[in-house]
C-alpha cells in the first residue's frame, strides 16, 4: 500500500536555542496546573484497574490516540497490563477490534494523569511515546513534551522510555533535554518498523516512505527529579 503524507516542516535549522533553558526551568519550578475533576476520576479508575492484576508489570502508552498501539502492545506483552491515554473521547471510541483483557483505554489530560501516576507510585516497565504531535513552529517549543513542564515527571516514572517520531530533530531534542535532566546519553536511531507498525501514524509515514526515528532507554524511577512547591501539601 502507497499512503501520501506531508514532510514536517521547521523553521529551525538545529535544536532548538532554548531548550536547555526550558528544561532547567521544568526541573526547578514546580507545575500548579489544578488537576481537572475528569481526570481525577479516571485515573482512580485506572489504579483500581491496575492494583487488581496482582503485580503484573505495567506498560503505559502515552497519547494513544485511537487506541490501536494499546491493542497491539497488549498482544505483544500479555503478561503485562498495557494502559493507553489519550484526551480524545471520539479517537477511542473508534473500532479497532477488541480491546485485549490485559489493556484499558482511559480519556484523560496526559499531563494530570502522568502527575497522578507519579504521586500514586506508578513504574511502568514500559513507556512509549509514540508520534506526539511535533509542533515544528520554533515559537512553539514549550508544547513539545520535552519543553512542557512536564518533562520531569515523565522522565521521572521511569522504566524503559521509548520515542518514535518522523521529525529527527523532535528525537534529537528529546534526546538532549534527558541527558540534562538524568545524565543518560540516549541514541537517536532510524527505525524501520516493516509490517510492524504500533500506529496509525507509523503505518501512513512508513507507506510515504519517510523516515522514521526512534530513541529507547531504561530510566530509574526518580519521583525527586520533580520540583516541589514549599508550600505544597503532601
Amino acid at each position: 500500500m502507497h499512503a501520501t503524507s506531508r514532510n514536517i516542516v521547521t523553521n529551525q535549522p538545529g535544536p532548538h536555542q532554548d531548550l536547555a533553558r526550558r528544561v532547567e526551568r521544568a526541573l526547578r519550578h514546580p507545575l500548579r496546573k489544578p488537576i481537572a475533576d475528569h481526570t481525577r476520576v479516571a485515573f482512580e479508575q485506572a489504579d483500581a484497574w491496575l492494583q487488581g492484576a496482582a503485580g503484573a508489570p505495567l506498560i503505559l502508552d502515552a497519547g494513544c490516540g485511537v487506541g490501536l498501539s494499546t491493542r497491539r502492545l497488549a498482544s505483544r506483552f500479555p503478561d503485562h497490563r498495557v494502559i493507553g491515554v489519550d484526551r480524545s473521547a471520539d479517537r477511542l471510541s473508534r473500532d479497532h477490534g477488541e480491546l485485549p483483557g490485559n489493556a484499558l483505554l482511559v480519556r484523560a489530560d496526559l499531563v494530570d494523569f502522568w502527575r497522578l501516576a507519579l504521586a500514586a507510585g506508578w513504574q511502568p516497565a514500559r513507556h512509549y511515546l509514540l508520534y506526539p504531535n511535533p509542533y515544528p513552529k520554533s515559537a512553539h517549543l514549550k508544547t513539545r513534551w520535552h519543553g512542557h513542564a512536564i518533562f520531569p515527571v515523565i522522565v521521572a516514572l521511569g522504566g524503559r522510555l521509548e520515542l518514535r517520531s518522523n521529525w529527527r530533530l523532535y528525537v534529537e531534542e528529546f534526546a538532549l533535554a534527558l541527558e540534562q535532566a538524568t545524565g543518560e546519553k540516549a541514541v537517536v536511531e532510524a527505525h524501520d518498523p516493516g509490517t510492524d507498525c504500533l500506529t496509525p501514524f507509523e503505518q501512513k509515514y512508513h507507506a510515504s516512505g519517510q523516515s522514521l526515528w526512534r530513541l529507547a532507554v531504561t530510566l530509574s524511577h526518580a519521583p525527586g527529579l520533580v520540583p516541589v512547591a514549599s508550600n505544597e501539601e503532601g
